[in-house]
């Protein structure tokens, strides 16, 4: 443990919690055994994770307690920093880092107030819980597992809910404590298991949706293959249904050393778990897929069919499968070439580890999307006014300035529309949205969502000129403010934000999942046109009449690009190569691809008004973003928070 101190005020951090990507280390051999799995360290996860989530942990099992008795001057907000840098804008990382005389420290440290309490709340305790003086009042507890009947949806009609004539197939998962309305078109992983697709086969999971620790939304299409960057392999399996537990599943994952090792003790109790590592040559990369595919068919011999798409996503999948270079995958490969994909409208978007030259760059991370919106997306009136916004939970190092990274190649890209756009040195605004300090504390599960958000404190220092970009996170369009966002978006919307040019959804984390079934309903779920009920092959959807077709659903519930130079890529040796650090997978929706110059915004993600048109895009947070105030500052994970409570009445104290 070390203390440091710095413009914003002093904390404590460990030497684990330094910035990977600024000090590099040699990969070590670990020296350690397997460990057992009943021997997990008090107050950790029994996964492996990120020190973030390790944090949070920490905290649901031992929460800091905030007294009430508190004065209202201690819950005030930080005060503006006076100096000529960029905390002239207001940002500062916490009010509990204002400078203090040491004899203040001294005594704040002693304060009988701040305190441990060993084991979470009791339900009593937190229905007795008022807003108090610094935050509303707490309705809503942390998820837990008797919340799981509640949140697989079960009494929502899936078939019904499917196919509603929405052209995009697009889903959110199923949030515990917001309104029932709110969840009605929502889909929990249970749904997407649910036996009412088909008897599964086999299932081939990456390392990232397998935990359950998301902590608000994510993006959900449906379907069966998932890649993960955190795997908790009992909560996995308590999610398929009983008569599918024992099927093959495969894990696909980029742990390493002692992580690799956890991981391996985690599923030896299931026998039916396999794990593939995923290759992670250059430092500091991740495994960041997250993927739930659809439903698709399988091409019926003797036709002449490649079953490819007009959007080439069949070839792009496969040639990110490839990429791995994994026998365990090469079996899915296979299958994915004996299925239709012709249905699917979206563009895939991949990042993989390399570094690529020529006309390689072209086809993976940023260049893949500027090279797709060069070739397809439909040129706008006056696009220089059009803002590109991005939405992400996790951020890298971006440079010393805008233009080492961020507002040079990376927004070349992202403003990119047509042949004949102008790029360089375009005036278009840029939108970023990312959770406040505040956005957390309000949030449904309180400061240990930040856990989630992996922002350090050694990363943000060094470019405080970023902040100024930053808009808060706010989603009552589809009631998820107070859920905070594991999704990672990119868009670009005309200046009055109702149109929008393209919409692409990605996250850090890739996950890739196939799963086989022995009868699948034709496309369902996920940028596809859905045929409804009557396109099964050979079944009914209500007493599931199996045939002799076998079906895979393939298809991303993407996750991937947070806003990371190791995600999207960055250029090296003139310009002339791009290096990937990390696997990432997105899907691009396109206009052009629809039939469409545009897309409308829709109002109400979840409204079914017939006043808005069909094609009118379900964006799931609000537009515009707003911008962060002066009092507002980026949600830093690995700092103190000790000022004001959550909505659960503690304070953060992640070490």
């Amino acid at each position: 443990m070390m203390s440091q101190e710095g413009n914003y005020g002093k904390w404590t951090i460990s030497s684990s919690d330094e910035s990977e990507e600024e000090n590099p280390q040699p990969d070590k051999p670990s020296a350690s055994l397997l460990p057992d799995t009943g021997q997990v360290a008090a107050g950790q996860p029994k996964y492996t994770c990120s020190e973030a989530r390790k944090a949070a942990h920490r905290r649901k099992l031992e929460p800091v307690k905030f007294s009430s008795t508190d004065s209202a001057s201690e819950a005030s907000p930080c005060k503006r920093q006076k100096s000529g840098s960029q905390e002239d804008l207001g940002w500062c990382l916490s009010s509990s880092e204002d400078e203090l005389p040491p004899e203040q420290q001294q005594e704040q440290a002693k304060d009988p107030r701040v305190k441990e309490e060993k084991g979470p709340p009791s339900p009593r305790d937190r229905a007795a819980r008022g807003a108090g003086p610094h935050g509303p009042p707490t309705s809503h507890g942390f998820p837990d597992e008797e919340d799981e009947q509640e949140m697989s949806g079960e009494g929502q009609d899936i078939w019904d809910l499917l196919d509603k004539g929405n052209p995009f197939q697009f889903y959110l998962t199923r949030v515990s404590g917001i309104k029932p309305k709110y969840n009605t078109g929502a889909l929990h992983i249970k749904d997407i298991l649910s036996p009412l697709f088909g008897t599964l086969v086999s299932s081939a999971q990456d390392e990232s949706l397998a935990s359950g620790e998301g902590p608000g939304i994510t993006q959900a299409w449906g379907g069966h293959p998932q890649f993960n960057y955190c795997f908790d392999v009992d909560w996995l399996v308590r999610q398929y249904p009983p008569e599918f537990r024992k099927k093959p599943v495969l894990l696909v994952h980029g742990d390493k050393r002692e992580a690799k090792a956890h991981l391996l003790a985690e599923a030896k109790p299931y026998g039916n778990v396999t794990l593939c590592q995923a290759k992670l040559d250059i430092a500091f990369g991740t495994h960041h897929t997250i993927w739930l595919s659809p439903l698709y068919p399988r091409i019926v011999h003797g036709t002449h069919g490649s079953g490819e798409s007009a959007t080439h996503f069949k070839a792009d999948l496969i040639s990110y499968l490839a990429a791995y270079n994994a026998a365990p995958l090469k079996e899915w490969i296979d299958t994915i070439q004996e299925h239709d994909l012709s249905e699917t409208n979206v563009y895939l978007i991949a990042s993989i580890p390399g570094r690529f030259q020529g006309n390689q760059k072209d086809n993976w991370g940023h260049f893949r999307l500027r090279k797709l919106l060069k070739a397809h997306a439909s040129p706008a009136p006056g696009a220089e006014s059009w803002p590109a916004v991005g939405q992400f939970s996790s951020i890298g190092s971006m440079g010393a300035d805008e233009s080492k990274w961020l507002c040079s190649e990376f927004k070349e890209s992202l403003v990119t529309l047509g042949k004949e756009s102008r790029t360089l040195g375009s005036a278009a605004p840029l939108h970023l949205i990312y959770p406040s300090v505040e956005n957390v504390r309000t949030s449904l599960e309180g400061y240990p969502a930040g856990g989630s958000l992996p922002y350090s404190i050694q990363t943000a220092e060094k470019q405080n000129w970023l902040h100024s970009y930053f808009h808060k996170w706010s989603a009552d369009t589809s009631g998820r403010s107070n859920a905070m966002p594991h999704i990672k978006t990119y868009l670009r919307p005309s200046p009055d934000f109702s149109q929008i040019a393209w919409f692409l959804v990605t996250s850090p984390q890739v996950r890739k999942i196939p799963w086989r079934r022995k009868w699948q309903p034709t496309p369902v779920f996920l940028p596809g046109e859905s045929l409804g009920q009557r396109s099964l092959a050979g079944c009914s959807p209500r007493d599931h009449t199996e045939s002799n077709t076998t079906e895979v659903t393939q298809h991303p519930r993407i996750a991937g690009a947070n806003l990371s130079k190791a995600a999207w890529g960055a250029l090296e040796k003139g310009g002339t190569q791009l290096m990937i650090r990390s696997y990432e997978l997105g899907v691009l929706f396109l206009p052009s691809a629809f039939g469409l110059d545009s897309f409308k915004v829709k109002q109400k993600f979840f409204s079914g008004s017939s006043q808005e048109p069909t094609a009118s895009f379900p964006v799931p947070y609000d537009l515009p973003p707003e911008l962060y105030g002066d009092r507002d500052r980026p949600w830093i994970w690995n700092i103190p928070y000790v000022k004001a409570p959550d909505t659960h009445g503690n304070m953060w104290v992640p070490s």
